[in-house]
């Protein structure tokens, strides 16, 4: 049985690698806790060949060495198993019992592997996609199509060279739409840009463009559920490795 969801906000943090999502959520948690109960779930991708995953988000995170903090505060790094999203789909359920049992802001931290962070769109309310300087193309995240799912825009690491025109070329990408996200700068080693955060999240508005595109992404991740729920998912993927078992084969006795 799904677990009754309380009262409370989803948000996922997503972006590609190296744009600073970790110490930006780090920066974040110093700001909301204590006031605010928070849990952030932290998704590892899992290795094709071992099942295992590194799930080493907590050692980054400096605000649970903070006592007067740390009890507000509850992180779990999740592997992604076989789902072949970012977001493997038991993080509905347990974003639900959080929320059921006193959380009022749970954050969703992705991987950051491209068109895989589309998923977190089936379970959040809001999306919020982080970009950063010096990555060669300040507009991969159009490219992995993350601005459609945006509702905030951030531009982290504003303290290093190529943000501002980080900024313009978001901006200009977003120009032929009139349902827009916000666009903000901040620098997570520095702080500029977080005392503004937490204020903004829990006004954030989700966009039309944005609702569709999540709701897109439920229907998606609710067929690949119904596959890899099977308990004969795994040994049908050994056949179609082993025996030969056809794709439109392997798709019928799943169904």
């Amino acid at each position: 049985m799904e677990p009754i969801r309380g009262e409370g906000l989803v948000i996922a943090i997503t972006g590609p690698p190296g744009v600073g999502k970790s110490c930006l959520v780090d920066g974040l948690l110093h700001r909301l806790a204590p006031e605010h109960i928070v849990a952030v779930l932290a998704v590892d991708p899992t290795s094709p060949l071992s099942g295992g995953a590194l799930l080493g988000d907590r050692i980054r995170f400096s605000v649970l060495d903070d006592d007067s903090k740390a009890d507000s505060i509850y992180v779990r790094s999740i592997a992604t198993r076989s789902s072949s999203g970012a977001v493997p789909s038991i993080i509905q359920s347990l974003a639900s019992h959080l929320l059921g049992n006193g959380f009022g802001l749970v954050i969703i931290e992705t991987v950051g592997a491209g068109q895989a962070e589309i998923r977190c769109a089936a379970i959040a309310d809001r999306i919020i996609v982080v970009e950063g300087p010096a990555r060669g193309d300040g507009i991969q995240a159009e490219k992995a199509g993350l601005l459609e799912l945006a509702d905030l825009l951030i531009v982290n690491k504003s303290d290093l060279p190529g943000a501002d025109k980080v900024v313009n070329d978001l901006t200009m990408s977003l120009s032929i739409t009139d349902d827009s996200p916000e666009i903000i700068k901040v620098s997570a080693l520095t702080g500029d840009g977080l005392d503004q955060l937490p204020a903004m999240i829990f006004a954030l508005e989700s966009r039309v463009s944005s609702q569709r595109a999540r709701n897109r992404q439920r229907l998606l991740m609710a067929h690949e559920h119904l596959l890899t729920a099977n308990p004969n998912f795994e040994a049908i993927l050994d056949r179609i490795s082993q025996e030969g078992l056809s794709l439109a084969q392997a798709l019928e006795e799943l169904s």
